[in-house]
């Protein structure tokens, strides 16, 4: 039997993934140790009738929520650190609204202890304040509420690289409550509303995978017979180096037109920082097949008809 020891990578990942670990326990143990400190507060001493004042004993109940909001956020927040390499990174707005809503029930659960019934009165009370204030920060509201809806349906995450209805293209970098941030392929950083982007049609290149189909137009005179251009098609993109051998590329006859007939060569690109790369490999490997082959491009046919002028209609002059 051969023991074969881990290499350079495998050391490295271990470690990070023992820091990480090390880490997360760090970040459970002040959580955990006030829980265990008010539910044993709560259990083995009598606080109510030591210190003759039910007030103990509701501000204990209230730090046993807490606390128990701010540990499964803290567990939250591990278990989306600890996601797979492989898979899209889960965006920070996620975890923030898991984290809002505990701490929320947790302050839900702690009114209805220091306000028992009267907590309803005291809400309905503030509901006109809260509607005025809605109504002012309405634009506001409106990219949280559309933050959030991207956060529970995740049409896009972290690293992907994105369309806005065909107006804004770039690689999502930080989803926040209010705007979502891109980096674009010319390294420009562009701010975006979370509601003017729910306006909009998203196309996400990278999901479900990364790698997608993507094709040119390729105009040749109809001289040239179908087969043998289109042969001539796929052999000069089979040449490209930067798209994918599988799937394999093909070529299709689209139309016919005055100018020629139409070939659309279709390929497959790894993912869409390539798109660029690969569209210029394809036209430099077809350009090369052509010339190789003695086909030009299309040409602009003229026909002129040459005939007798039709005579000329008698003219009347007045004498």
């Amino acid at each position: 039997m051969i023991l074969r020891l881990p290499d350079e990578q495998t050391w490295v990942e271990l470690e990070a993934m023992r820091l990480l670990v090390l880490k997360g326990f760090a970040a459970l143990v002040g959580p955990l140790v006030v829980l265990l400190s008010m539910l044993a507060a709560r259990h083995f001493v009598e606080l109510e009738r030591l210190v003759g004042s039910p007030v103990v004993g509701e501000v204990v109940q209230a730090a046993i929520y807490f606390s128990l909001a701010l540990l499964a956020s803290r567990i939250v927040k591990i278990i989306f650190a600890r996601s797979p390499k492989k898979r899209r990174r889960v965006p920070k707005l996620l975890a923030d609204l898991i984290t809002a809503a505990f701490f929320a029930a947790a302050f839900v659960a702690t009114a209805g202890i220091f306000l028992g019934d009267s907590i309803g009165g005291v809400l309905a009370g503030s509901g006109l304040m809260i509607a005025v204030l809605g109504f002012a920060v309405r634009n506001v509201v409106a990219d949280v509420l559309s933050g959030v809806a991207f956060g529970l349906d995740a049409p896009f995450r972290i690293g992907d690289w994105v369309d806005f209805d065909g107006a804004v293209k770039g690689q999502v970098v930080e989803i926040g409550w209010r705007t979502t941030r891109l980096l674009r392929r010319d390294a420009t950083y562009m701010i975006l509303p979370n509601s003017q982007i729910a306006r909009q049609r998203i196309t996400n290149y990278s999901a479900p995978r990364r790698h997608y189909r993507a094709q040119i137009s390729v105009v040749l005179d109809h001289e040239i017979e179908v087969a043998v251009a289109r042969q001539v098609l796929l052999d000069g993109v089979k040449l490209a180096t930067f798209i994918l051998d599988d799937p394999s590329p093909d070529v299709r006859a689209v139309s016919f037109g005055l100018d020629g007939i139409t070939y659309a060569v279709r390929y497959w690109v790894p993912s869409f920082a390539e798109d660029i790369d690969c569209r210029d490999d394809v036209l430099q490997c077809i350009d090369s097949a052509l010339r190789r082959a003695g086909i030009d491009g299309p040409r602009r046919h003229f026909r002129f008809n040459v005939g007798e002028l039709p005579a000329a209609a008698p003219t009347d002059v007045a004498i």
